[in-house]
């Protein structure tokens, strides 16, 4: 399947484009955003990264096509500032984040992303290194899995699908998805799994997470990312689950919000000494031609920071 790039319009719309800025797109993919921003380029610069080299040699051939003026780095996002540095760059007029897994990579069966085909157990962005999902589901603990579904996927059956593991492992090592979906889908009452979705989509995302440490790492980027806006510049994410909007979310928070003591007036600091703002008050979601188009757009959720001065 093509990869289509979500709330494609709303977010380079909300980056506001400067044809002589500096942008970085923090999750390349195939391109999709990172096409759009260029075109728009003049005297400007785009920074793209990726932790998958397919990405990175099908993106340069795609960008290649429209201008030179990019620079295309195999890491993972929150390394950007060290590129920044080694480029004596101190401030930069757009980021975004676009935290979906691209379609490539869920539909190439080899990656182990997707419950829908069988395949070895990976969920690595980068596969070339790290750990893989086959290696969590075969090594940790009962708790740490229980831990695992429960706060990373948010799994109401996370104790009993663990146990089920540390069973089955017992008998013989777990190394597919279809052997993993079998054991989710055991574990589940005939209420649960005639439910709207597939069985398995809350412990494949817990796995991904921890996989590729994602939560982590985007907490990491945010901090920095919001330091590195140039006055005028802006911050665009894209999240997909509850867990990464709601880091968002306080991220943002934690820059536009007055925090202070109301019975003592001389230290509070005035909404006029704040250094931030949203762009939009609430949160930006897929119209529905586009939930009609990509139904993989669903659970969108874009929120835009910009730095005021």
């Amino acid at each position: 399947m093509k990869h289509i790039s979500v709330l494609l319009n709303e977010s380079i719309n909300g980056l506001n484009i400067k044809s002589n800025g500096i942008y970085l797109d923090l999750t390349l993919g195939r391109a999709g955003h990172s096409k759009e921003i260029l075109k728009k380029l003049d005297k400007g610069y785009l920074y793209g990264f990726d932790l998958d080299n397919d990405a990175i040699k099908e993106s340069k051939a795609v960008l290649d096509k429209i201008s030179n003026r990019f620079s295309l780095i195999h890491s993972n996002y929150k390394y950007f500032d060290e590129v920044l540095k080694e480029n004596h760059i101190n401030n930069v007029d757009g980021i975004l984040l676009d935290l979906g897994v691209s379609s490539p990579q869920f539909d190439n069966p080899i990656r182990g992303f997707s419950y829908n085909f069988d395949s070895p157990l990976d969920m690595r962005m980068d596969n070339s290194k790290g750990i893989t999902a086959k290696e969590i589901v075969n090594t940790y603990s009962l708790k740490d899995l229980s831990n695992l579904f429960r706060n990373y996927g948010e799994e109401k059956d996370a104790y009993k699908i663990a146990l089920n593991i540390i069973k089955q492992r017992e008998i013989k090592p777990i190394n597919t998805t279809f052997e993993l979906v079998d054991i989710i889908k055991k574990s589940k009452s005939n209420y649960e799994l005639k439910k709207k979705g597939h069985p398995a989509k809350q412990v494949f995302q817990a796995l991904r997470i921890e996989v590729n440490n994602e939560l982590n790492s985007l907490k990491e980027t945010l901090d920095k990312a919001i330091k590195y806006l140039s006055p005028k510049g802006r911050l665009v994410v894209i999240s997909f689950h509850s867990l990464e909007d709601r880091i968002v979310k306080q991220a943002f928070n934690n820059v536009i919000k007055v925090i202070g003591n109301r019975n003592d007036d001389y230290s509070l600091p005035s909404k006029n000494n704040l250094s931030y703002k949203l762009v939009n008050k609430d949160v930006i979601t897929p119209s529905e031609k586009e939930l009609n188009d990509n139904p993989r757009s669903k659970s969108a959720k874009l929120r835009i920071l910009e730095r005021i001065k």
